[in-house]
């Protein structure tokens, strides 16, 4: 994929989506998606926790080892977790480097604010490509009050499209815009030359990101800005539900899932 400019005329939009094991990377890599994200999403999606703030740097590691592990040629970003940075710089570069020497990311995404501008600049500079996130920052839902659509009057658009520009500036080689107006998506991604990737944020960006749970249909809930493209829980659902009643009736295992060996016959 691209990964030093824009999405301008005539390229084709960034695909991207979550995973966060070994066998659904293979299947979004498989069908063809440009980057796999191992998101601290994966606190909701798969660890079950009530939100992402509980990931820990351990947790990210090793399912994005998993993920590295099953594909082939998607670009890799790992999710920096709730206070892996932005407490002191040369940590914060020590756990982003050791998601790219341990775990094999190709990339780290961190949640962004002016705290994070310096920080980008720094691990560019040791060799980490930084994937900027803006908009809604989930890991601030305490200080955002909850999940709610960010940038909607004049100064918190001005202060995305400033942020969006310094951290380009520094080095990010892509920027997230999570759950903004789309027309402010839009001036962003006019702005830059690096792409924007959008989830909430309408068309215009240079592409799109969703978590796999939302696309698979894995969940009960989706955000009003995805979309459910199938019905994955409700194939499981039936799949663990069958399995259940040939074993109740003793329908499996059949004599074609046993093997019988001849020559212990006579130990019964």
């Amino acid at each position: 994929m691209t990964t030093t400019r824009g999405l301008r005329e005539g390229d084709e939009p960034i695909t991207m989506l979550t995973a966060y094991d070994a066998p659904t990377a293979a299947v979004v890599d498989e069908a063809g998606i440009d980057v796999i994200l191992v998101g601290d999403s994966m606190g909701n999606a798969a660890l079950g926790y009530d939100s992402t703030l509980p990931v820990t740097l351990d947790e990210v590691a090793s399912r994005t080892a998993a993920v590295a592990r099953a594909t082939e040629d998607a670009l890799v970003v790992a999710d920096m977790p709730f206070l892996s940075f932005g407490v002191d710089e040369a940590e914060s570069v020590r756990n982003a480097g050791r998601l790219l020497k341990e775990a094999n990311a190709d990339a780290v995404k961190i949640e962004s604010g002016p705290h994070t501008v310096e920080m980008t600049r720094r691990m560019a500079d040791v060799g980490i490509p930084v994937m900027a996130h803006l908009g809604l920052t989930p890991q601030h839902v305490n200080r955002l009050g909850g999940y709610t659509r960010q940038g909607t009057d004049q100064d918190a658009a001005e202060e995305i499209v400033d942020l969006a520009g310094a951290h380009a500036e520094a080095g990010a080689f892509a920027l997230v815009l999570e759950h903004v107006p789309a027309n402010l998506a839009a001036a962003v991604t006019e702005a830059l030359e690096i792409p924007t990737i959008g989830i909430g944020a309408g068309a215009d960006c240079d592409g799109q990101v969703l978590v796999i749970n939302d696309v698979a249909g894995l969940g009960e809930w989706s955000p009003p800005f995805a979309e459910r493209f199938g019905d994955v829980r409700s194939e499981m659902l039936d799949a663990v539900a069958a399995y259940r009643d040939a074993v109740t009736a003793g329908e499996f295992p059949s004599e074609e899932h046993s093997h019988v060996e001849s020559e212990l016959d006579d130990m019964y």
